[in-house]
């Protein structure tokens, strides 16, 4: 027997374009999309991101009325927001929840590669909220919904806007998303970090493992290395280097900067076609 879901999603452009979280549509063999005004469409997956839960639709519509995204880099902690979004798929149209900014820069369950990480409230989130919108109190959409801890109090999460433009852009443009890849882990390096291991510098990215086998392996990355520059650019947070690695051209190589020890040198790493990311976030 078919099985039916509900979810939420926001119009990104007038001429049909629809944004929602992949684990919305994932598996979906249509895709019907209801606005407040009545009117349906079905619409045509035109790709997904599991990485980032996020997922673009296409109706076949024009003039339709697309949100304002706002910019998520601008948020500030304790700033109230709005969860909006088909909670419980209850009758009576989208409900919409205030709460305040708790917390950015929160860590996706399973993946790293969420540039900004996750903006954390505590406006009530539901199932049927996913894909909606978090907005500020002018009504721009600053994040979208992608998901609640059920044994939590007041604890919601929402993919940031910027990261869903980005993503969005890309998908529209390519049908995917081509990530570069180099098989490191770590840990943003602070003062305390730094004091407790003791660290030369007092930001970077502290190098935790590093993948056998991989680029960042076959390049000379250790454990214990701190990246403080990459791509020509100052690396002091794990987001400074994502994104510098992520502006790479294929087959082309970037060279890192690293503390090893209180030595200083670099590294040229070829960085590959990221592997497939398996969630486990439990949804």
């Amino acid at each position: 027997m078919p099985l039916e879901g509900q979810g939420s999603g926001i119009i990104i452009d007038p001429r049909g374009l629809v944004v929602t979280n992949n684990h919305v549509i994932e598996g979906a063999s249509q895709v019907h999309v209801g606005l407040k005004d009545g009117r349906t469409f079905t619409g045509e997956v035109v790709g997904a991101d599991e990485a980032t839960d996020v997922a673009v639709i296409r109706v076949n519509a024009s003039d339709l009325p697309a949100a304002e995204l706002g910019d998520s880099e601008a948020l500030k902690v304790g700033q109230f927001v709005l969860a909006i979004g088909n909670a419980l798929a209850l009758a009576g149209g989208p409900t919409v929840s205030l709460g305040v900014l708790s917390a950015k820069g929160r860590p996706l369950p399973g993946t790293d590669f969420i540039f900004e990480g996750l903006l954390q409230t505590d406006a009530a989130v539901n199932p049927g909220n996913s894909g909606g919108p978090l907005a500020d109190l002018e009504g721009r959409v600053i994040g979208v919904t992608t998901m609640m801890i059920p044994y939590a109090q007041g604890m919601g999460f929402a993919i940031p806007v910027n990261t869903v433009k980005k993503i969005a852009q890309e998908i529209v443009e390519t049908g995917r998303v081509s990530r570069r890849w180099i098989g490191i882990s770590g840990v943003d390096v602070g003062p305390q970090l730094a004091r407790r291991y003791g660290l030369q510098t007092q930001s970077g990215f502290l190098v935790a493992e590093v993948v056998p086998s991989s680029p960042a392996d076959h390049a000379g990355l250790r454990s214990g290395d701190v990246i403080f520059g990459a791509g020509g650019s100052e690396v002091r947070h794990t987001k400074d280097l994502l994104m510098a690695i992520s502006k790479t051209n294929a087959g082309q190589p970037i060279r890192l900067e690293v503390d090893r020890m209180g030595n200083r040198g670099a590294f040229d790493v070829r960085p590959s076609e990221a592997p497939r990311v398996e969630r486990s976030d439990g949804r």
